[in-house]
């Protein structure tokens, strides 16, 4: 069964800091896009950060100098460390990731989203 699977939220005190981790699993083809998004509680999701298969990375101006995206592909894991946390980082984080799968007719890209894993930042 192809999925992502999330890990390492919890609740941290303001000024924190947390490291989210995003495993796939039963993907047999490229992974590119791999990315976090988030949802606070009434809001819309909203995207937080983006790593290529190139390794070129991007970040919401909310989050840039504080959080670092990161992705171990032999071990087709993708981690967003987060420091400086505060209280409007309380959200459900979810991993995002588009991979590429031939086809006779030529290439597909089908997306994949984790179940979410909840940060609480709050003293």
């Amino acid at each position: 069964q192809v999925q992502l699977v999330e890990s390492g939220g919890g609740l941290v005190q303001p000024g924190g800091s947390l490291r989210l981790s995003c495993a796939a699993s039963g993907v047999r083809f490229t992974i590119n896009t791999m990315a976090w998004y988030r949802q606070a509680p009434g809001e819309e999701r909203e995207w937080v950060a983006t790593m290529s298969s190139g390794r070129t990375t991007n970040y919401s101006d909310s989050v840039k100098g504080r959080f670092t995206i990161s992705r171990d592909n032999a071990k087709s894991t993708l981690y967003l460390q987060m420091n400086s946390l505060k209280p409007e980082d309380t959200a459900v984080y979810y991993c995002y990731a588009q991979y590429t799968v031939p086809t006779p007719s030529g290439y597909m890209y089908p997306e994949l989203w984790g179940q979410g894993t909840l940060v609480t930042v709050s003293s």
